[in-house]
């Protein structure tokens, strides 16, 4: 990425953030690429949300879209400082190993369901879409007590990996580096749930400036590569 700044003789101050687990990875590699010091902590969305409501002082925030809209509109977030990321969607996964069901088309994503034992998907906006999937369907009653919810911060594919769940559901982006599980592939195009993610500057940064200029080099045309290697497109 060729957003590297020239580092002043003194040591330049440290960027702090918070994000949603389902841009931990990537942040991580985007913000070693920038060249001054960055360090972004990867929470559960409800908790990082909570965490920047509470008045912690973070510099910037990343969350799904709808979440910065809302901190934004509460006062935590600059207004006019909102700026998208990515583009992240859902994949499916089973246990390494495990036989791969058929998902090419929506009803057979829904005979997987319905013959998984126990599923799995995160309590963020893509649990928050299969909820109502599952509704459409009219099998939320018939498979409520399989459903295993991850707790806020711990990735589904871990509870695939150690057989907790047999069918997890979470962005491609949290699964496809985790060891222990095999992704079966994205969800298919009629049923695809897609979270675009956001930064913002938030109203308590310490150095506003700075928090800007790393937005922008995260939303440029540079960071592509590296996002569509996360699994992500760029926003």
């Amino acid at each position: 990425m060729p957003c590297r700044l020239t580092i002043p003789p003194m040591p330049p101050p440290l960027i702090t953030g918070i994000s949603s687990m389902a841009t931990r990875a990537l942040l991580a590699e985007l913000t070693a690429a920038y060249g001054l010091p960055v360090a972004i902590e990867s929470v559960g969305g409800v908790d990082a949300a909570k965490r920047v409501q509470g008045g912690e002082v973070f510099d910037v925030v990343v969350l799904a879209s709808d979440a910065i809209d809302k901190l934004v509109a509460a006062g935590h977030v600059v207004s006019g400082s909102k700026v998208d990321l990515v583009h992240s969607g859902v994949a499916v996964a089973v246990k390494a190993g495990a036989v791969h069901p058929d998902i090419s088309n929506e009803e057979a994503v829904k005979r997987a369901v319905l013959a998984a034992p126990t599923l799995g998907y995160s309590t963020g906006p893509s649990g928050v879409q299969l909820s109502r999937l599952f509704e459409r369907w009219g099998i939320a009653q018939e498979i409520a007590a399989r459903i295993v919810t991850a707790p806020p911060g711990v990735p589904v594919g871990a509870l695939v990996a150690r057989g907790d769940v047999a069918l997890g559901f979470q962005q491609l982006s949290e699964l496809m580096h985790l060891d222990g599980i095999d992704v079966v592939g994205p969800l298919p195009p009629a049923i695809q749930i897609t979270t675009t993610f956001s930064a913002g500057v938030c109203t308590a940064a310490t150095q506003p400036d700075a928090a800007r200029a790393l937005l922008a080099c995260l939303a440029s045309p540079e960071a592509a590569p590296i996002k569509q290697s996360h699994g992500m497109e760029s926003a």
